[in-house]
């Protein structure tokens, strides 16, 4: 597939806290870096996310002196509570130090409002409020949106789902990507895929 200009690669959470030895971290999560770097020097445009939330955020399962993985009810639905992570100002929170991507135009936080989660990029999970993102995109003209990075079920996925939503053709690169696959979410957000119209590709497929 041909990269063009109003092409952009998104690349969502490359975060210490996602990679193995953090606090929430992905089976071979880091293993992914290479794979993007060298894409990314196919992209004139490339955006990164960063979780980035507050201490005792509501997400936590510590604040609900639960355990992780378990849920509780929200007034936005079930809210899947995680281990504290990427925490403002905290080395779990910055971006993996392996990432090349000097080229990035923008960094995109997410999360920081105490009370709600936020896995898409563009939409907390009230799936009302947006984080700006869209709107960058389309005052730049930029088009076609390739996601990146972790996790593919949770923060990539949902970022996919939202922008077909707002209408912005999807590409997710597969093997830049790794999953947590908690209770079958792999399965689940796939089929969500399909129905969508986001289109899974591997890295061998991108050229400029």
């Amino acid at each position: 597939m041909e990269i063009a200009s109003t092409d952009v690669l998104i690349v969502i959470d490359m975060q210490n806290d996602f990679c193995p030895g953090g606090a929430l971290a992905v089976v071979y999560g880091d293993q992914v870096i290479p794979v993007i770097n060298r894409i990314a020097s196919s992209f004139e445009h490339v955006v990164l996310t960063q979780d980035w939330h507050p201490p005792g955020h509501h997400s936590f399962a510590r604040v609900h002196q639960k355990d992780p993985f378990d849920s509780v009810h929200a007034p936005y639905g079930p809210q899947t509570l995680w281990p504290d992570h990427c925490v403002q100002g905290t080395a779990g929170a910055e971006l993996h130090a392996g990432l090349r991507l000097t080229k990035a135009e923008l960094i995109l936080r997410k999360g920081f409002r105490p009370h709600i989660d936020s896995y898409s990029a563009f939409f907390e999970n009230d799936h009302a409020t947006p984080t700006g993102l869209a709107g960058y995109l389309r005052e730049r003209s930029l088009i076609r949106l390739f996601l990146a990075g972790l996790a593919y079920d949770y923060c990539v996925g949902y970022s996919a789902l939202d922008a077909r939503r707002l209408g912005f053709p999807v590409f997710i690169v597969k093997d830049a990507c790794r999953a947590i696959d908690l209770d079958g979410s792999v399965a689940k957000i796939e089929a969500e895929f399909a129905e969508a119209g986001v289109v899974l590709l591997e890295s061998a497929e991108i050229s400029r």
